[in-house]
């Protein structure tokens, strides 16, 4: 099958196709005008339509079906890893000579540190050797022509694609120091599509609550991101509190950072994402919210100036996405069309949902 523009479809593969991540990548590729969903792996629901599971598909000709990586790596270009964290580490040394592109979307490729990954993902990494950066990080609005040149990316998390897009101008221009303070609400699809206490719907549709405060494994991957981003290695550090909210998509993040007075952000926003499709930089006039991107690709990012004290103006950065689309299967897709040459905003570039 051809492409509208006669270029050979991209053929992809999703191993890992039951999870809400998984249901996004299908939902995504199927109407890919540039791709061709050959076949999507799992070991539940085997042999059943996808449609069974995800209904909001309707028919689509394919099913769910079981086999090795490697196997289901044949024949295809890209195959997308939609697998919990802990798993996709294990296929390291399976999927390392496949000729296929891989994007990982859990969190085992994306950190330098294999002592950070112990610590925050809770076990050593089984082959800590691919943590060298051999795995592309997969955040386009940062590295675009390394993703283009990448058989393999780690595509970034949800909170850390909110929180580091908010900060990335700032890093940019050196002007984080200290400790930054982030407080970031994010809806319940993020912790997956298995039923949890902090995700029974009885409990979350009625509640707020913090978790893994000061300690969410988005926290080294938002550092590593900024620090590689500032010229001089940025000396800060990311206080990070995590709000569970009764919404199901979306994430509105909050920076805190103190910025010396007589800089004006506009400048350093509107230079930096003048080519980033996604990003729209609200500015100080209108706020970013959920609302206004969910089901889409896109980031909404506003600020708040306080008034000046002791030589700096508290500046508030805030940042909204939907955590499934852009913060998750939308951003691997933005990646796959980099690496094979394709618009960057082919077949993800619809508007959201309103209201």
């Amino acid at each position: 099958m051809q492409a509208t523009s006669s270029r050979p479809r991209v053929r992809a593969a999703v191993i890992g196709g039951t999870g809400y991540g998984g249901a996004e990548l299908v939902r995504l590729l199927l109407t890919h005008p540039g791709a061709e969903l050959v076949r999507v792996i799992s070991i539940d629901h085997v042999g059943e339509p996808l449609e069974a599971v995800h209904r909001n598909l309707g028919r689509t000709g394919l099913v769910f079906e079981k086999m090795e990586p490697q196997e289901a790596a044949a024949g295809v270009d890209v195959v997308f890893l939609a697998l919990p964290h802990k798993v996709s580490a294990t296929l390291a040394e399976t999927l390392a000579d496949v000729p296929a592109r891989i994007i990982d979307l859990s969190g085992d490729f994306r950190l330098r540190s294999a002592a950070d990954y112990k610590t925050f993902y809770g076990d050593e990494h089984p082959h800590p050797g691919h943590l060298d950066g051999r795995w592309v990080y997969g955040l386009p609005e940062q590295n675009g022509p390394a993703i283009r040149a990448a058989s393999r990316v780690a595509s970034p998390g949800c909170f850390a694609t909110t929180i580091a897009l908010g900060l990335l101008p700032l890093a940019r221009a050196g002007l984080l120091r200290g400790a930054v303070h982030t407080v970031a609400i994010t809806g319940s699809s993020g912790s997956g599509a298995y039923a949890s206490i902090g995700t029974h719907h009885p409990l979350r549709a009625n509640n707020l609550k913090t978790y893994k405060v000061l300690s969410h494994q988005h926290r080294p991957e938002i550092e590593q991101t900024l620090r590689a981003a500032s010229p001089d290695g940025a000396d800060f550090s990311l206080a990070f509190v995590p709000v569970s909210a009764p919404l199901v998509r979306g994430i509105l993040a909050n920076s805190f950072v103190p910025l010396p007075v007589g800089v004006d952000p506009a400048p350093l926003f509107a230079e930096f994402y003048k080519d980033a499709p996604f990003v729209r930089v609200l500015g100080s006039k209108v706020q970013a919210e959920v609302v206004a991107v969910k089901g889409s690709m896109y980031v909404d990012l506003s600020w708040t100036l306080g008034a000046a004290h002791d030589g700096a103006r508290q500046l508030v950065v805030t940042t909204a996405l939907d955590n499934l689309v852009k913060g998750g299967a939308g951003q691997a897709v933005q990646s796959m069309n980099l690496m094979f040459g394709l618009p960057e905003s082919q077949g993800i570039a619809a508007p959201g949902l309103w209201p």
